[in-house]
C-alpha cells in the first residue's frame, strides 16, 4: 500500500522533530509527523527531561521576549545575570575539549537565541529555573551555570505544547508508526517504508527529516560502540530510541560524524527500571552530589565532585560511575548541606539510608566497604580548607589539599549528622556519535555530498558533543538544527 501527497515527513515526535515540522509547515509545505510510539508515550527522550533550554542572552531585556509574563517582582528579585555567545562558546569548547565541528556549534550558539524567540512565537511557555538553577542570597536569586529557563511543564510540559503547536497548524501525526526504511531511488530520498498499527506501507513525500533520536535504548548497540559494561547502564529515556534512523540512513550511504564512543550519562537511582517510567520522569537523576561525597564499593572516592558546576560535569560522570566495581557509587551528605538536595532526592523510589552517626552510615552502605569508607572520610576531612568560605553560588575554591583525589569546590567537613546517603548507578541520557550534517541540516553521504531530500536534526546528529556537554543544550540542539531542517525541506520541495 502507498500513501502520498506530503511534501515533509518527519521522523519522530519529540522538540527537534515538532520545531523541524513546524518550520516546514510555516514555510507552506504538508507535513507528516511519525512517531513509532503509542501516543501515550510519545515525545521521544523530550518528555523525560526536566525541560532545561540554554541559550544566548545579554540580560534580562532578552529574558522578558522569552518569558513576556515575567512580573516586575520577579525581576526585582533575581539576579539573572547575563550568557552571553561568547559565554557560550567558551563552555561547548572547553567541555568538548574543543572537538565540537566548528560551524554546527556556531550556529547553534549564533541561533539559539533567535530559535527560542521562535518557539515561544509558536505558543511554547517558558518560565525560570527557580527550584534548580538559584539560590537565594541576601533576599535575592541569582542562577549560576549559564542555565536560567525551562519550559512550562517540564519535558512533558514541552512535548504537549509542541504537539498541541502542531496540531493546530495543521500537521498530521500517526502513532505507532515505525520508520522501518527509506525511499530511495538511488539518487534521491522520497519517502518512508513504514509499519503503522501493524500494516506495512510505503508513504512517499519530496523530503525526510530524520529526528527519531540516537542508539541509547539498544543494549547491543551500546556494547558495540561505547565498550564493554554499557549494556549494563540504565536508560533515562524512551526504550524507542534504538539507531534505527542512524541504520536507515546509513544504509542508503548517508555519513557518519561524530564521538560514538561517547555518551550523556548521569548519576542516576541505582535500582531504577532498564527504561525511564513517565510517573517518575527524570526524578531518577542525582544532581547534588557537588555538595557531598561519592563513594564506590571500595569505600574510596573516585571524581572530584567539585569540578565545576554540576550542569558541566554530571553529563560525564555516569560513565566514571559505571567503571566501578559493581557498576554503583553512594553520594554521601552530612545535615550542613542536606537542605541544598534538590527534588529529586525526595522522592518515593529512592535507594536511600540515613544514621546519626558515620560509624552507622558505614554499616548501612551496602556493597561498600566500611573500614576503607570510615578511613577515606578521615582523609577527606583533614584535608578540607575550611578557612575558605562555602558559597554555593559560584566556583567558591573551598577545596582540598593533600589527597590524590581533590574536591576542587564546595568542600565541606562531613562530621555533622544526621548523614544521608543515596546509591546511584550509571543512567544513559543519549549517544553523542551520529550521522552527518551540514549547517543547513542536509544530511552527508561518504562522499561528503548531500543526499537530496534528506535531512536531520537532535540526538541523530554526530559532531557537535564530545565527552560531554553544557547542561540544557541537548534541547536547543535539537530546537535550533530542527528548525533549520524544516526550513531546508521546505526548500529542497520547492526548488
Amino acid at each position: 500500500m502507498t500513501e502520498s501527497d506530503y511534501d515533509v515527513i518527519v521522523v519522530g515526535a519529540g522538540n527537534a522533530a515538532f520545531c523541524a515540522a513546524l518550520s516546514a509547515e510555516e514555510k507552506g509545505c504538508r507535513v507528516l509527523v511519525l512517531e513509532c510510539a503509542p501516543e501515550a508515550l510519545n515525545g521521544g527522550n523530550s518528555r523525560f527531561t526536566a525541560g532545561a533550554i540554554r541559550f544566548a542572552y545579554n540580560g534580562v531585556e532578552d529574558l522578558v521576549k522569552i518569558m513576556p509574563d515575567l512580573s516586575e517582582n520577579e525581576i526585582n528579585m533575581t539576579d539573572f545575570g547575563t550568557y552571553t555567545e561568547d559565554q557560550f562558546f567558551d563552555d561547548m569548547f572547553r567541555v568538548t575539549q574543543y572537538r565540537t565541528n566548528p560551524d554546527l556549534c556556531e550556529t547553534l550558539v549564533r541561533k539559539s537565541f533567535d530559535t527560542i524567540h521562535w518557539m515561544q512565537g509558536k505558543g511554547i511557555r517558558f518560565v525560570p529555573i527557580y527550584g534548580r538553577q538559584a539560590f537565594k542570597v541576601d533576599g535575592r536569586f541569582k542562577f549560576w551555570g549559564g542555565l536560567t529557563v525551562e519550559a512550562v511543564g517540564g519535558g512533558p510540559g514541552l512535548v504537549d505544547a509542541l504537539t498541541a503547536s502542531a496540531r493546530k497548524n495543521g500537521i498530521d501525526i500517526w502513532y505507532e508508526a515505525r520508520a522501518l526504511n527509506l525511499l530511495f531511488d538511488g539518487a534521491k530520498v522520497n519517502g518512508i517504508h513504514i509499519r503503522h498499527k501493524g500494516e506495512l506501507k510505503d508513504v512517499t513525500a519530496r523530503s525526510v527529516v530524520l529526528a527519531c533520536g540516537g542508539f541509547q535504548s539498544s543494549p547491543e548497540m551500546r556494547t558495540r560502540y561505547l565498550g564493554p559494561s554499557w549494556d549494563l547502564a540504565k536508560v533515562r529515556g524512551t526504550a524507542f530510541n534504538n539507531g534505527d534512523g542512524i541504520r536507515m540512513a546509513m544504509d542508503v550511504g548517508a555519513s557518519t560524524a561524530g564521538n560514538w564512543s561517547g555518551c550523556h550519562a548521569v548519576g542516576w537511582e541505582r535500582n531504577a527500571p532498564e527504561f525511564g517510567d513517565l510517573e517518575v520522569g527524570d526524578g531518577f537523576q542525582k544532581h547534588s552530589y557537588p555538595f557531598g561525597l561519592l563513594v564506590n564499593a571500595e569505600g574510596k572516592r573516585f571524581v572530584d565532585e567539585g569540578a565545576d558546576f554540576r550542569n558541566y560535569t554530571y553529563a560525564k560522570y555516569g560513565r566514571e560511575i559505571l567503571t566501578q566495581t559493581g557498576n554503583f557509587a553512594w553520594q554521601i551528605f552530612d545535615a550542613k548541606v542536606t537542605h541544598l538536595l534538590r527534588d529529586e532526592y525526595r522522592i518515593k523510589q529512592v535507594t536511600k539510608v540515613s544514621a546519626p552517626t558515620l560509624k552507622e552510615l558505614a554499616e548501612k552502605l551496602e556493597g561498600v566497604n566500611p573500614d576503607q569508607f570510615l578511613a577515606t572520610i578521615a582523609e577527606y576531612n583533614a584535608a578540607v580548607q575550611a578557612d575558605v568560605p562555602f558559597n554555593p553560588n559560584i566556583k567558591d575554591g573551598r577545596g582540598t589539599k593533600g589527597i590524590t583525589v581533590p574536591k576542587s569546590n564546595w568542600a565541606n567537613l562531613i562530621d555533622e549528622g544526621p548523614f544521608e546517603a543515596y546509591a546511584v548507578t550509571c543512567g544513559v541520557t543519549f549517544t553523542f556519535g551520529g550521522l552527518r550534517i551540514n549547517t543547513n541540516a542536509a544530511v552527508q553521504n561518504t562522499d561528503l555530498t548531500s543526499i537530496p531530500g534528506l535531512f536531520a536534526a537532535g540526538e541523530i546528529v554526530g559532531g557537535v558533543f564530545y565527552h560531554n556537554y553544557p547542561g540544557g543544550t541537548g534541547l536547543i540542539n535539537g530546537a535550533v538544527f530542527g528548525k533549520i531542517a524544516g526550513t531546508s525541506a521546505a526548500k529542497y520541495c520547492k526548488r
